[in-house]
Protein backbone atom coordinates (compact mmCIF):
# COMPACT_ATOMS: atom_id res chain seq x y z
CA UNK A 1 0.00 0.00 0.00
CA UNK A 2 1.51 3.21 -0.95
CA UNK A 3 0.65 7.17 -0.98
CA UNK A 4 0.45 8.69 -4.02
CA UNK A 5 1.06 12.55 -4.70
CA UNK A 6 -1.68 14.90 -4.97
CA UNK A 7 -3.64 14.90 -8.23
CA UNK A 8 -6.31 17.52 -9.28
CA UNK A 9 -9.38 16.56 -10.65
CA UNK A 10 -12.66 17.24 -11.17
CA UNK A 11 -15.56 15.04 -10.32
CA UNK A 12 -18.91 15.45 -9.41
CA UNK A 13 -20.52 16.83 -6.49
CA UNK A 14 -24.59 16.62 -6.78
CA UNK A 15 -26.11 15.82 -10.51
CA UNK A 16 -24.77 19.07 -11.81
CA UNK A 17 -22.38 20.71 -10.09
CA UNK A 18 -18.97 20.37 -10.56
CA UNK A 19 -16.08 21.15 -8.41
CA UNK A 20 -12.48 21.10 -8.73
CA UNK A 21 -10.49 18.94 -4.98
CA UNK A 22 -7.11 17.66 -4.33
CA UNK A 23 -7.01 14.02 -4.12
CA UNK A 24 -4.29 14.57 -1.31
CA UNK A 25 -5.67 14.38 2.32
CA UNK A 26 -5.58 18.24 3.98
CA UNK A 27 -7.09 17.60 7.19
CA UNK A 28 -7.23 21.42 7.42
CA UNK A 29 -9.20 21.89 4.59
CA UNK A 30 -11.97 19.15 5.09
CA UNK A 31 -12.37 19.85 8.60
CA UNK A 32 -13.10 23.54 7.29
CA UNK A 33 -15.44 21.88 5.06
CA UNK A 34 -17.23 19.92 7.84
CA UNK A 35 -17.62 23.43 10.31
CA UNK A 36 -19.29 25.06 7.49
CA UNK A 37 -22.14 22.33 6.76
CA UNK A 38 -22.29 22.16 10.78
CA UNK A 39 -22.04 25.98 11.64
CA UNK A 40 -24.81 26.41 8.62
CA UNK A 41 -27.08 23.63 9.26
CA UNK A 42 -27.10 24.66 13.19
CA UNK A 43 -27.48 27.89 12.95
CA UNK A 44 -30.33 27.33 10.60
CA UNK A 45 -32.07 25.35 13.20
CA UNK A 46 -31.11 27.70 16.16
CA UNK A 47 -33.20 30.10 14.30
CA UNK A 48 -36.05 28.14 13.83
CA UNK A 49 -36.26 27.17 17.50
CA UNK A 50 -36.41 30.79 18.76
CA UNK A 51 -39.05 31.66 16.09
CA UNK A 52 -41.02 29.28 18.51
CA UNK A 53 -40.22 31.07 20.69
CA UNK A 54 -37.69 34.00 21.99
CA UNK A 55 -37.34 32.34 25.62
CA UNK A 56 -35.64 29.55 23.51
CA UNK A 57 -32.59 31.33 22.79
CA UNK A 58 -30.50 29.87 25.71
CA UNK A 59 -31.26 26.28 24.43
CA UNK A 60 -30.47 27.57 20.78
CA UNK A 61 -27.39 28.74 22.53
CA UNK A 62 -26.47 25.30 24.01
CA UNK A 63 -26.72 23.56 20.61
CA UNK A 64 -24.59 25.79 18.31
CA UNK A 65 -21.75 25.76 20.67
CA UNK A 66 -21.84 21.95 20.86
CA UNK A 67 -20.99 21.77 17.11
CA UNK A 68 -18.77 25.14 17.46
CA UNK A 69 -15.12 22.93 18.02
CA UNK A 70 -13.92 19.78 17.52
CA UNK A 71 -11.25 17.67 15.07
CA UNK A 72 -14.38 16.30 12.89
CA UNK A 73 -12.62 12.95 12.72
CA UNK A 74 -16.28 11.26 13.07
CA UNK A 75 -16.95 12.63 9.46
CA UNK A 76 -13.30 12.05 8.04
CA UNK A 77 -13.59 8.13 8.79
CA UNK A 78 -17.39 8.85 7.38
CA UNK A 79 -15.82 10.31 3.83
CA UNK A 80 -12.85 8.01 3.62
CA UNK A 81 -15.05 4.76 3.99
CA UNK A 82 -16.82 6.58 1.13
CA UNK A 83 -13.59 7.23 -0.97
CA UNK A 84 -12.35 3.53 0.22
CA UNK A 85 -15.36 2.61 -1.80
CA UNK A 86 -13.88 4.28 -4.93
CA UNK A 87 -16.40 6.68 -5.03
CA UNK A 88 -15.23 10.29 -5.71
CA UNK A 89 -15.39 13.82 -3.61
CA UNK A 90 -18.68 15.16 -2.86
CA UNK A 91 -20.39 17.91 -1.06
CA UNK A 92 -23.26 15.96 -0.47
CA UNK A 93 -20.87 13.26 1.20
CA UNK A 94 -19.25 15.67 3.20
CA UNK A 95 -22.78 16.88 4.30
CA UNK A 96 -23.68 13.32 5.02
CA UNK A 97 -20.25 13.00 7.17
CA UNK A 98 -20.81 15.81 9.13
CA UNK A 99 -23.78 14.45 10.64
CA UNK A 100 -21.66 11.76 12.52
CA UNK A 101 -20.42 15.23 14.34
CA UNK A 102 -24.64 16.12 15.67
CA UNK A 103 -24.45 12.20 16.81
CA UNK A 104 -20.71 13.27 18.78
CA UNK A 105 -22.33 16.16 20.15
CA UNK A 106 -25.12 15.17 21.32
CA UNK A 107 -23.90 12.07 22.74
CA UNK A 108 -21.15 15.05 24.51
CA UNK A 109 -24.01 16.83 25.88
CA UNK A 110 -25.45 13.89 27.26
CA UNK A 111 -22.36 12.31 28.71
CA UNK A 112 -21.59 15.77 30.42
CA UNK A 113 -24.81 15.66 31.75
CA UNK A 114 -24.49 12.36 32.94
CA UNK A 115 -20.99 12.38 34.65
CA UNK A 116 -21.70 15.84 36.34
CA UNK A 117 -18.63 17.31 34.40
CA UNK A 118 -17.66 21.10 34.38
CA UNK A 119 -15.84 21.99 31.00
CA UNK A 120 -15.65 20.85 27.24
CA UNK A 121 -13.38 22.72 25.14
CA UNK A 122 -12.29 24.87 28.10
CA UNK A 123 -15.83 26.29 28.67
CA UNK A 124 -18.70 25.23 30.86
CA UNK A 125 -20.33 22.41 29.55
CA UNK A 126 -24.24 22.91 28.96
CA UNK A 127 -26.13 22.04 31.88
CA UNK A 128 -23.89 24.64 33.44
CA UNK A 129 -24.14 27.53 30.48
CA UNK A 130 -28.15 27.02 31.18
CA UNK A 131 -27.83 27.72 34.85
CA UNK A 132 -28.33 31.63 33.72
CA UNK A 133 -31.11 31.08 31.64
CA UNK A 134 -32.85 29.29 34.71
CA UNK A 135 -31.82 31.29 37.62
CA UNK A 136 -35.61 32.51 38.38
CA UNK A 137 -36.14 28.91 38.03
CA UNK A 138 -37.54 26.93 41.92
CA UNK A 139 -34.82 24.71 41.08
CA UNK A 140 -32.18 26.03 38.86
CA UNK A 141 -29.88 23.30 38.92
CA UNK A 142 -32.20 20.47 37.77
CA UNK A 143 -33.86 22.99 35.03
CA UNK A 144 -30.41 23.76 33.63
CA UNK A 145 -29.97 19.72 33.31
CA UNK A 146 -33.49 19.10 31.65
CA UNK A 147 -32.51 21.94 29.36
CA UNK A 148 -28.94 20.21 28.28
CA UNK A 149 -30.86 16.65 27.87
CA UNK A 150 -33.55 18.33 25.55
CA UNK A 151 -30.39 19.88 23.49
CA UNK A 152 -28.74 16.67 23.20
CA UNK A 153 -31.92 14.95 22.18
CA UNK A 154 -32.06 18.01 19.59
CA UNK A 155 -28.72 17.39 18.40
CA UNK A 156 -29.41 13.73 18.26
CA UNK A 157 -32.57 14.26 15.90
CA UNK A 158 -30.33 16.99 13.86
CA UNK A 159 -28.02 14.30 12.97
CA UNK A 160 -30.69 12.21 10.77
CA UNK A 161 -32.04 15.59 9.81
CA UNK A 162 -28.84 16.21 7.86
CA UNK A 163 -28.11 12.84 7.05
CA UNK A 164 -31.54 12.65 4.83
CA UNK A 165 -30.95 15.77 3.39
CA UNK A 166 -27.41 15.95 2.36
CA UNK A 167 -28.25 15.92 -1.15
CA UNK A 168 -27.25 11.94 -1.86
CA UNK A 169 -29.37 9.48 -3.97
CA UNK A 170 -32.38 8.28 -1.99
CA UNK A 171 -30.88 4.70 -2.65
CA UNK A 172 -27.67 5.55 -1.98
CA UNK A 173 -29.10 6.60 2.00
CA UNK A 174 -31.02 2.97 1.99
CA UNK A 175 -27.65 1.61 1.87
CA UNK A 176 -26.37 2.78 5.42
CA UNK A 177 -29.57 3.49 6.94
CA UNK A 178 -30.21 0.70 9.03
CA UNK A 179 -26.85 1.00 10.50
CA UNK A 180 -27.95 4.32 12.14
CA UNK A 181 -30.17 2.06 14.65
CA UNK A 182 -27.16 -0.36 15.41
CA UNK A 183 -25.05 2.96 15.78
CA UNK A 184 -28.02 4.84 18.86
CA UNK A 185 -28.26 1.04 20.33
CA UNK A 186 -24.46 0.27 21.05
CA UNK A 187 -23.95 4.42 22.12
CA UNK A 188 -26.50 3.84 24.37
CA UNK A 189 -25.41 0.57 25.63
CA UNK A 190 -21.73 1.50 26.02
CA UNK A 191 -22.79 5.19 28.32
CA UNK A 192 -25.73 2.47 30.45
CA UNK A 193 -22.76 0.08 30.83
CA UNK A 194 -20.49 2.79 31.89
CA UNK A 195 -23.00 4.15 34.65
CA UNK A 196 -24.20 0.44 35.50
CA UNK A 197 -19.89 -0.28 36.38
CA UNK A 198 -18.98 2.96 38.23
CA UNK A 199 -17.56 2.98 41.65
CA UNK A 200 -17.27 -0.97 41.19
CA UNK A 201 -15.51 -2.15 44.25
CA UNK A 202 -13.12 -4.02 41.90
CA UNK A 203 -12.48 -2.65 38.50
CA UNK A 204 -12.17 -5.27 35.77
CA UNK A 205 -10.24 -4.25 32.65
CA UNK A 206 -12.32 -6.89 30.68
CA UNK A 207 -15.18 -4.78 31.78
CA UNK A 208 -13.56 -1.46 31.14
CA UNK A 209 -12.38 -2.54 27.46
CA UNK A 210 -15.88 -3.42 26.33
CA UNK A 211 -17.34 -0.22 27.84
CA UNK A 212 -14.66 1.67 25.58
CA UNK A 213 -15.67 -0.62 22.79
CA UNK A 214 -19.64 0.52 22.91
CA UNK A 215 -19.40 3.75 24.27
CA UNK A 216 -17.17 5.56 21.89
CA UNK A 217 -14.88 3.14 19.94
CA UNK A 218 -17.81 2.46 17.69
CA UNK A 219 -19.28 5.13 17.13
CA UNK A 220 -15.78 7.06 16.28
CA UNK A 221 -14.27 5.44 13.82
CA UNK A 222 -15.82 1.96 12.84
CA UNK A 223 -19.13 2.65 12.43
CA UNK A 224 -19.19 6.08 10.80
CA UNK A 225 -16.41 4.48 8.09
CA UNK A 226 -18.58 1.94 7.92
CA UNK A 227 -21.45 4.08 7.09
CA UNK A 228 -19.40 6.10 4.41
CA UNK A 229 -18.48 2.64 2.88
CA UNK A 230 -21.79 1.53 2.49
CA UNK A 231 -23.20 4.81 1.07
CA UNK A 232 -20.47 3.95 -1.26
CA UNK A 233 -21.69 0.62 -2.31
CA UNK A 234 -19.30 -1.64 -0.55
CA UNK A 235 -18.82 -4.97 -1.08
CA UNK A 236 -18.32 -7.55 2.30
CA UNK A 237 -15.11 -7.53 2.17
CA UNK A 238 -14.75 -3.94 2.38
CA UNK A 239 -16.88 -3.55 5.08
CA UNK A 240 -15.13 -6.29 7.14
CA UNK A 241 -12.11 -4.41 6.41
CA UNK A 242 -13.71 -1.13 7.78
CA UNK A 243 -14.48 -3.19 11.07
CA UNK A 244 -11.17 -5.10 11.40
CA UNK A 245 -9.27 -1.40 11.18
CA UNK A 246 -12.24 0.75 13.42
CA UNK A 247 -12.70 -1.96 16.34
CA UNK A 248 -8.86 -1.78 17.54
CA UNK A 249 -8.34 2.06 16.42
CA UNK A 250 -11.50 3.44 17.99
CA UNK A 251 -10.76 1.50 21.01
CA UNK A 252 -6.77 3.42 21.37
CA UNK A 253 -8.93 6.87 20.57
CA UNK A 254 -10.88 5.99 23.99
CA UNK A 255 -7.57 4.84 25.52
CA UNK A 256 -5.55 7.50 24.60
CA UNK A 257 -8.36 9.65 25.62
CA UNK A 258 -8.46 8.17 29.73
CA UNK A 259 -4.82 8.57 29.55
CA UNK A 260 -5.17 12.42 28.76
CA UNK A 261 -8.33 12.53 31.61
CA UNK A 262 -6.07 12.03 33.80
CA UNK A 263 -2.16 12.92 32.76
CA UNK A 264 -2.91 15.14 30.11
CA UNK A 265 -2.93 18.98 30.18
CA UNK A 266 -6.21 20.56 30.65
CA UNK A 267 -5.42 23.98 29.13
CA UNK A 268 -5.25 21.53 25.73
CA UNK A 269 -7.76 18.90 26.89
CA UNK A 270 -10.31 21.48 27.64
CA UNK A 271 -11.38 19.67 30.02
CA UNK A 272 -11.12 19.05 34.25
CA UNK A 273 -8.49 16.35 35.16
CA UNK A 274 -10.04 14.99 37.71
CA UNK A 275 -13.33 14.35 36.54
CA UNK A 276 -12.96 10.49 36.03
CA UNK A 277 -11.36 10.20 39.71
CA UNK A 278 -14.35 12.12 41.04
CA UNK A 279 -16.88 10.20 38.91
CA UNK A 280 -15.19 6.73 40.03
CA UNK A 281 -15.46 5.64 36.32
CA UNK A 282 -14.47 2.21 34.96
CA UNK A 283 -11.67 3.33 32.86
CA UNK A 284 -9.31 0.84 31.48
CA UNK A 285 -6.25 2.72 33.38
CA UNK A 286 -8.00 2.23 36.71
CA UNK A 287 -8.63 -0.99 35.78
CA UNK A 288 -5.16 -2.15 35.15
CA UNK A 289 -4.15 0.12 38.31
CA UNK A 290 -6.40 -1.91 40.63
CA UNK A 291 -5.10 -5.17 38.68
CA UNK A 292 -1.10 -4.31 39.09
CA UNK A 293 -2.07 -3.20 43.19
CA UNK A 294 -1.33 -4.80 46.42
CA UNK A 295 -3.34 -4.63 49.47
CA UNK A 296 -2.57 -1.55 50.52
CA UNK A 297 -2.20 0.50 47.40
CA UNK A 298 -5.90 -1.00 46.83
CA UNK A 299 -6.91 -0.11 50.33
CA UNK A 300 -5.97 3.15 49.72
CA UNK A 301 -7.01 3.66 46.23
CA UNK A 302 -10.47 2.44 48.16
CA UNK A 303 -9.69 5.75 50.40
CA UNK A 304 -8.62 8.18 47.26
CA UNK A 305 -12.31 6.87 45.17
CA UNK A 306 -14.47 7.21 47.81
CA UNK A 307 -17.10 9.92 47.56
CA UNK A 308 -15.90 13.39 48.49
CA UNK A 309 -11.92 11.90 49.04
CA UNK A 310 -10.75 14.89 47.42
CA UNK A 311 -12.21 17.26 50.62
CA UNK A 312 -10.37 14.47 53.18
CA UNK A 313 -7.13 14.28 51.42
CA UNK A 314 -4.60 15.92 53.70
CA UNK A 315 -1.07 14.10 52.15
CA UNK A 316 -1.52 15.63 48.61
CA UNK A 317 -2.70 18.63 46.73
CA UNK A 318 -5.89 16.69 46.19
CA UNK A 319 -7.07 12.76 45.49
CA UNK A 320 -6.37 13.25 41.84
CA UNK A 321 -2.51 13.71 42.38
CA UNK A 322 -2.68 11.26 44.82
CA UNK A 323 -4.48 8.47 42.46
CA UNK A 324 -1.58 9.61 39.39
CA UNK A 325 0.82 8.75 42.26
CA UNK A 326 -0.27 5.47 42.58
CA UNK A 327 -0.69 4.78 38.92
CA UNK A 328 2.76 6.24 37.94
CA UNK A 329 4.17 3.67 40.35
CA UNK A 330 2.52 0.93 39.66
CA UNK A 331 3.32 1.98 35.70
CA UNK A 332 -0.63 1.52 34.49
CA UNK A 333 0.10 4.44 32.27
CA UNK A 334 2.77 2.51 30.27
CA UNK A 335 0.16 -0.61 30.16
CA UNK A 336 -2.52 1.61 28.51
CA UNK A 337 0.30 2.61 26.44
CA UNK A 338 1.08 -0.68 25.25
CA UNK A 339 -2.61 -1.31 24.87
CA UNK A 340 -2.90 1.22 22.19
CA UNK A 341 0.12 1.18 20.57
CA UNK A 342 -1.41 -3.03 20.17
CA UNK A 343 -4.59 -2.01 18.61
CA UNK A 344 -3.37 0.85 16.04
CA UNK A 345 -0.79 -1.99 14.79
CA UNK A 346 -3.82 -4.18 14.45
CA UNK A 347 -5.96 -1.28 13.00
CA UNK A 348 -2.73 -0.95 10.33
CA UNK A 349 -2.50 -4.45 9.45
CA UNK A 350 -6.02 -4.80 8.84
CA UNK A 351 -5.66 -1.50 6.73
CA UNK A 352 -2.94 -3.16 4.39
CA UNK A 353 -4.56 -6.19 3.66
CA UNK A 354 -7.56 -3.98 2.01
CA UNK A 355 -5.22 -2.75 -1.04
CA UNK A 356 -7.41 0.46 -1.11
CA UNK A 357 -7.05 3.54 -3.54
CA UNK A 358 -4.26 5.24 -2.84
CA UNK A 359 -6.05 8.13 -1.26
CA UNK A 360 -8.32 6.54 0.96
CA UNK A 361 -4.99 4.35 2.74
CA UNK A 362 -3.06 7.35 2.90
CA UNK A 363 -5.45 9.31 4.58
CA UNK A 364 -6.88 6.49 6.83
CA UNK A 365 -3.11 5.61 7.70
CA UNK A 366 -2.62 9.12 9.04
CA UNK A 367 -5.71 8.84 10.88
CA UNK A 368 -4.89 6.05 12.69
CA UNK A 369 -1.97 7.79 13.92
CA UNK A 370 -3.55 11.19 14.19
CA UNK A 371 -6.54 9.14 16.89
CA UNK A 372 -3.91 7.91 18.75
CA UNK A 373 -1.04 10.02 19.22
CA UNK A 374 -2.42 13.57 20.29
CA UNK A 375 -2.23 15.35 23.55
CA UNK A 376 -5.96 16.63 23.26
Amino acid sequence: MTATAPVTTTVPVTAAVPVTVSEGWEPGSFKARVDQVLHRFAAGEADQLTAIDGSLGPVADAVEAAVADGKRLRAAFCYWGWRAAGQPDSDALVRAAASMELVHAAAVVHDDLIDDSPLRHGRPTAHLALREAVKDHPEPALAARSLAMLAGDLLMSMAGQLFVTSGLPAAYLSRARPLWATLARELVAGECLEILHTGAAAPDTATSLKVVRYKTAKYTVEQPLLIGALLGGAGERLREGCSAYGLPLGEAFQLRDDLLGLFGEPELTGKDGSDDVRGHRPTALLAETWRLAGEEDRARLRTLLAPGAETRTADTADAADAVREVMRRLKAPDRIEAMITARVEEALRALDELDLPGPAATALTGLAHSAAVRRS
